[in-house]
């Protein structure tokens, strides 16, 4: 599927921390990005894409939508051949899981798929999705045959009581799938990022993943971290991974885009070499007895501690490089790169 680098691209979550860099990609190249986003009027909210259009050859206009309202995308879609679905809420502390995670991300794609259908001009869609929604807990990757995650596979482990985020991941991706394969006009490419890292375009966010790095440094993890081993990508790999799912024609199907598993405390250990002991970064992990039993107290469920810490973690990523072409840069970059950012912007001013 050719896609006219002519014609504008939409974007939704236009604000958001990985869309953030896939506008500036797109905005680099010369592109017209059509940003979807709730209040086109929030200038506060939309300086740093403006900054960027300042700077580049292409063309940033916005408008007014909601992942819950219908029809809303469809101005936003007029003209476009390529449009990428990149909003979802991503948060670990929810009170109302159908409410807060499953709603946003199932209805939200149903509703800009349906767009997409009433929109004559798509003719392909780039769904940002999750590791999430192709395994639930770590346990699950070690009952695999070869104890790796592909594209093959599916989140079959989590619910609404039991990794809802993930829960919401899966079913949000799997509705996409279904609706493509109603019709042939438009085809569908998945990203499925692992834990996302590295620098903002807005240096003032607050994603969970600036949550999570931000408690390595801030004393949280002082006297300890769990032991938990995730997958991580930088922000700006992801971008690159997005931007050629969009324009090469050849992009098909799913594409798990992380570069290697990490720690707590071997991404402490990293900003240790780097800092010193200027922060209170995480030396030791630990015991996974211990934070069984203080689960409840700090708003985790045991299951997830019994599924989670301890198990390894492995995915094959060949495809993304192969296919996209995608250059993963050293985590160690991404890392230093994200929490020098939070250094810059005083984040940790109290802490110290």
């Amino acid at each position: 599927m050719k896609i006219d680098k002519s014609k504008p691209v939409m974007l939704t979550g236009a604000t958001g921390y990985v869309a953030g860099w896939l506008v500036k990609k797109l905005l680099d190249n010369g592109l017209t990005v059509h940003a979807a986003v709730r209040d086109p009027d929030n200038k506060e909210k939309l300086k740093y894409l403006n900054k960027i259009a300042e700077k580049s050859s292409g063309t940033i206009k916005y408008f007014k939508a909601d992942l819950l309202a219908k029809d809303s995308y469809l101005e936003a879609m007029k003209g476009c051949e390529l449009v990428y679905h990149t909003a979802s809420p991503f948060s670990l502390s929810i009170k109302d899981a159908q409410k807060d995670l499953i709603d946003p991300a199932l209805k939200g794609t149903k509703n800009v798929l349906e767009s997409v259908n009433k929109t004559d001009t798509v003719k392909r869609v780039v769904l940002t999705s999750s590791v999430a929604a192709i395994f639930g807990d770590n346990k699950d990757i070690e009952d695999l045959p070869n104890k790796i995650i592909t594209e093959e596979h599916w989140n079959t482990s989590s619910s609404l009581t039991h990794q809802p985020y993930s829960y919401s991941k899966m079913l949000a991706e799997k509705e996409a799938w279904k609706i493509s394969k109603e019709q042939t006009r438009w085809d569908l490419v998945v990203i499925n990022p692992s834990l996302v890292i590295g620098p903002g375009i807005n240096p003032h966010g607050t994603s969970e993943s600036f949550n999570l790095v931000k408690q390595i440094g801030d004393g949280t993890m002082k006297a300890g971290a769990p032991g938990l081993i995730v997958g991580g990508v930088d922000v700006r790999d992801l971008a690159e991974a997005h931007y050629n799912a969009g324009f090469l024609p050849e992009a098909e199907g799913r594409y798990i885009t992380s570069n290697k598993a990490v720690t707590f405390v071997s991404l402490g250990k990293i900003l240790r070499k780097k800092y010193g002991d200027a922060y209170p970064f995480p030396k030791k992990e630990i015991p996974k007895f211990m934070i069984w039993m203080l689960a409840p107290l700090v708003g985790f469920k045991r299951k997830m501690i019994s599924r989670n810490i301890g198990y390894s973690w492995n995915a094959d990523n060949s495809k993304s490089i192969e296919k996209l072409g995608v250059k993963y840069r050293p985590i160690e970059e991404s890392i230093i790169d994200f929490f020098q950012q939070m250094i810059e912007n005083d984040v940790f001013k109290k802490e110290k």
